[in-house]
């Protein structure tokens, strides 16, 4: 495997931007009314999608942190197929979902109709930059091949 650069530590201002962005969103949310635990099975779930090994374990760490029950966790990938979620983090999955893989215009049509049906504007807003931030940290750590310890 090619050596890799943490592009992170090299380029910091960059990254310092990201996290500044990363923190004004996580304030975005809470004013909009979101929980913490809802932002983290948001950065959770689209870790999932891009298979980011190193923010999956942070962003369960932080989930856990939040009160988060293990037991959702280990059905987040699967949360379509259980009860064990609330419409509005159903939408906000599906939205999060929608804003990752961007290909599928159907499925993101579908899902922000469903969204702003359960969320309010304020919300729906906070649940696509929580989304677009992620996926962000995401590229960051998987082109860094940061490891997970």
């Amino acid at each position: 495997m090619t050596r890799r650069i943490f592009i992170d530590k090299q380029s910091p201002k960059a990254y310092h931007a990201l996290v500044q962005t990363s923190e004004a969103v996580r304030a975005t949310a809470a004013d909009a009314g979101l929980e913490r635990t809802v932002v983290e099975l948001i950065n959770l779930r689209v870790s999932q999608l891009n298979g980011c090994a190193f923010c999956l374990d942070l962003h369960t760490r932080a989930a856990v942190r939040a009160g988060e029950d293990t037991r959702r966790l280990g059905v987040l990938a699967a949360w379509r197929d259980t009860d064990l979620f609330s419409p509005l983090e159903r939408a906000a999955l599906a939205l999060a979902e929608a804003t990752t893989v961007l290909s599928d215009a159907a499925a993101q049509e579908a899902a922000y109709a469903e969204a702003v049906e359960v969320l309010t504007e304020d919300q729906t807003a906070a649940v696509i930059w929580v989304a677009v931030t992620i996926n962000a940290f995401n590229r960051v750590s998987i082109l860094s091949k940061h490891p997970v310890h």
